[in-house]
């Protein structure tokens, strides 16, 4: 469809269109594709998993490793954007890879379903790493996808129908996934969640191929140069010590928060807490509790733009961690659960938006995939390092003095920050009584 019989997406009018689409139908569930293996492969519905079979801590946080591809997805995205998947080639270039992907989460959450980690963790150590390796390919190729299906006055929608559906598979792969395993046990848990992937892959076989742009054919010829460009683009636009700056900045933002990850399903466990009691406050409560902090970050920022919110969001993402002595003062009382959940949700949520935004104003528009997706990856790495060493800390100290100590690792962000304070471009705000 040509740009000019493309139909209008602008105003309230144009935005209630493009929510009726069927792209937006089916962002959503592939949304939730991307969200319901997250939790159960990578983080707390995995970890809560270990330690109810008597797991060490120090074992639960090396094991969470498992799932560094999620971190790791830019090193083969412009394999996806060259081939389709040989195997599934007949459905298109974006499709074969997205159909392979979401059949390789439901087998892998499957084999989870059969694996016995109290008599040996290697087979589910396997399954975490063919599971994070798909469920980073899904989430890669429906970034594409989102991009490609439909021109960018309806991207604003498409992106909100993916994150409800992204949202709801958090909070079945989070809090379905417990409430089943407090009742029904494990086994039945990730079965359950292997068999909700056949929406997605029913979603998949249902949509259509996006068009492929003649430049994107163009630029594959140039294989190679996918991989350096993107690099060297960054730093021609930024500077070399500028560039490095920003790149570390990016990596320390949520640094305090995502150390605390990995054990947050064992402390929960060790407090006193049952899995239905984590279900309800940290995966339902507290699931809408980030959205509604996500929603203030966006007013926020547009409201007041980046360095401002930067500075807020920084604080915001450890103080938060403090909220969490409560529980370790007051063990199996849920107002502290509530009163912990309430503050760290409301931050990380605030603080996920402003960084978003942030990150999407250092892209070259020539190389925003992957320079997105680089800098997704560069702000969850050292996190997810540091967060696979968090059990021994907490085993030599206590759960209190791991949270002290995560909340005074902002320092290193704070002075980089002030040191950006004068470098950061601000959004260009639109004049008023602009395009309705």
């Amino acid at each position: 469809m040509s740009e000019a019989a493309a139909p209008s997406y602008r105003g309230w009018a144009g935005i209630r269109r493009a929510f009726a689409t069927p792209s937006a139908l089916t962002m959503l569930v592939l949304g939730f594709g991307s969200g319901l293996p997250f939790l159960l492969i990578a983080s707390m519905t995995l970890s809560t998993r270990l330690r109810d079979v008597g797991l060490d801590l120090g074992s639960i946080g090396l094991i969470s490793l498992a799932s560094f591809f999620y971190l790791l997805k830019f090193l083969w995205a412009p394999l996806i954007d060259r081939y389709a998947f040989p195997l599934t080639a007949f459905l298109g270039r974006r499709r074969s890879w997205l159909l392979f992907a979401q059949l390789l989460v439901a087998a892998s959450l499957f084999a989870l379903a059969l694996a016995r980690p109290d008599l040996g963790v290697g087979p589910l150590v396997a399954w975490v790493l063919v599971g994070s390796f798909a469920g980073a390919t899904q989430d890669s190729v429906v970034d594409a996808y989102r991009i490609e299906i439909a021109p960018a006055s309806a991207q604003a929608a498409l992106a909100a129908t993916y994150t409800l559906g992204y949202r709801f598979g958090l909070i079945l792969g989070g809090a379905g996934a417990l409430y089943l395993a407090e009742f029904q046990g494990w086994r039945w848990a990730y079965t359950a969640m292997a068999a909700l992937m056949l929406l997605p892959v029913a979603a998949t076989l249902l949509s259509r191929e996006p068009d492929q742009p003649e430049t994107t054919v163009e630029r594959r010829i140039d294989f190679l140069g996918a991989f350096w460009q993107p690099f060297s683009s960054y730093f021609r636009n930024n500077g070399v010590a500028l560039g490095l700056v920003l790149l570390l900045f990016v990596g320390l933002f949520k640094f305090p928060d995502q150390v605390i990850g990995v054990m947050a399903g064992p402390f929960y466990l060790d407090s006193g807490y049952s899995k239905a009691d984590i279900a309800t406050v940290s995966k339902l409560y507290g699931i809408w509790t980030g959205i509604a902090g996500a929603f203030l970050g966006g007013m926020a920022v547009a409201a007041y733009g980046f360095r401002r919110m930067l500075f807020v969001a920084t604080l915001g993402v450890a103080l938060s961690n403090l909220a969490f002595l409560l529980m370790a003062q007051y063990p199996s009382q849920i107002w502290a659960f509530y009163a912990a959940i309430t503050a760290d949700n409301l931050c990380q949520g605030f603080a996920g938006v402003v960084l978003i935004a942030f990150m999407s104003s250092l892209t070259d528009r020539a190389f925003t995939a992957t320079q997105f997706a680089l800098l997704v990856s560069l702000a969850n790495l050292p996190g997810k390092f540091a967060g696979g060493l968090s059990g021994y800390l907490v085993e030599r100290t206590s759960y209190s003095t791991f949270f002290v100590l995560s909340a005074l690792t902002v320092v290193p962000t704070l002075l980089l920050l002030a040191w950006l304070w004068r470098r950061i471009r601000e959004p260009v705000k639109e004049p008023s009584g602009g395009a309705t």
